[in-house]
């Protein structure tokens, strides 16, 4: 049996965090509308493409319940295929880094690489305004990936204006468990009617350094587990916060061995990582 023919290989796919998210009303379909400040994270998972010798797209990955066609890779795959002008099967081999559920990204930035991988592979020729647009029916989040830069992100979180923020380091605390973004949204206590905010005002209370996410105070009275971990945090960096609606929780530090140092004394899953401006993605394909 022949080797597979690896077309790409170990395509990053970035986490991200928010660094400050408020909701400022809903529109006439009943979404959020938010405003918030997507970072870019050095760290995240990688995606591998192979061609195959038929007309499949198949799933690999190194968390086996992930191989599945209920996936946002392998609909990804289905949504860009029509666009092909040089279509065959491919083999899509995931390294999972990220945890699910966490608010970090993981599955639209796996989603995003997809459809800039395959634009390229199959020739599809797409602009990259024309990949956001298919990027966002499959997920709020996708077109900040395929922007491939750190953003003020307005609207449903599609409405990006890149920003330029210092490349400071994060550590990011993982409590191990799942929040749901639906139970988030639909609670009352929720805050729907935060004031207009600018890039101005982000810049001038603080930036990466300070920042409110009006979902923490509804997803710490649910989900005691997250509380535990951000209290932890809290005792070493006052700055420590949530990101977007999952359970993970992070705080600044200006240089790696500080973040590193603070990492060595926490027992649940995390991982360290510098923010950056530019995706990794865009300087592989392009």
């Amino acid at each position: 049996m022949s080797s597979p023919i690896r077309l790409l290989e170990n395509l990053p796919a970035p986490a991200k965090l928010n660094l400050m998210l408020h909701i400022t009303g809903q529109d006439t379909r009943g979404y959020h509308l938010l405003q918030t400040v997507f970072q870019l994270l050095d760290f995240g998972d990688s995606l591998s493409f192979d061609r195959r010798q038929d007309t499949q797209v198949k799933i690999k990955c190194n968390l086996p319940e992930l191989e599945t066609t209920d996936n946002l890779i392998i609909k990804a795959a289905e949504i860009i295929k029509p666009f092909a002008t040089q279509f065959f099967g491919v083999d899509i081999v995931l390294e999972k880094r990220l945890p699910m559920g966490g608010g970090v990204g993981g599955g639209s930035s796996d989603c995003a690489t997809t459809l800039l991988a395959l634009n390229h592979i199959w020739k599809c020729h797409l602009s990259e305004e024309k990949l956001m647009s298919l990027g966002l029916q499959l997920g709020a989040d996708v077109p900040l990936f395929i922007k491939g830069q750190t953003a003020w992100a307005e609207g449903v979180g599609e409405q990006l204006t890149p920003i330029e923020l210092p490349e400071i380091w994060y550590l990011v605390v993982y409590p191990d468990c799942f929040v749901s973004t639906a139970k988030i949204f639909s609670d009352k206590a929720l805050t729907r009617d935060c004031e207009i905010s600018t890039i101005r005002d982000f810049l001038a209370q603080g930036g990466p350094h300070r920042g409110n996410n009006v979902m923490q105070p509804v997803v710490l009275q649910h989900y005691p587990n997250v509380k535990r971990a951000l209290d932890w945090l809290l005792k070493f960096c006052p700055d420590a916060r949530m990101t977007g609606s999952g359970s993970c929780v992070f705080a600044t530090f200006d240089n790696e061995r500080e973040a590193r140092k603070i990492a060595l004394r926490c027992d649940w899953p995390h991982f360290v990582a510098k923010g950056i401006n530019q995706s990794p993605v865009t300087s592989k394909l392009f």
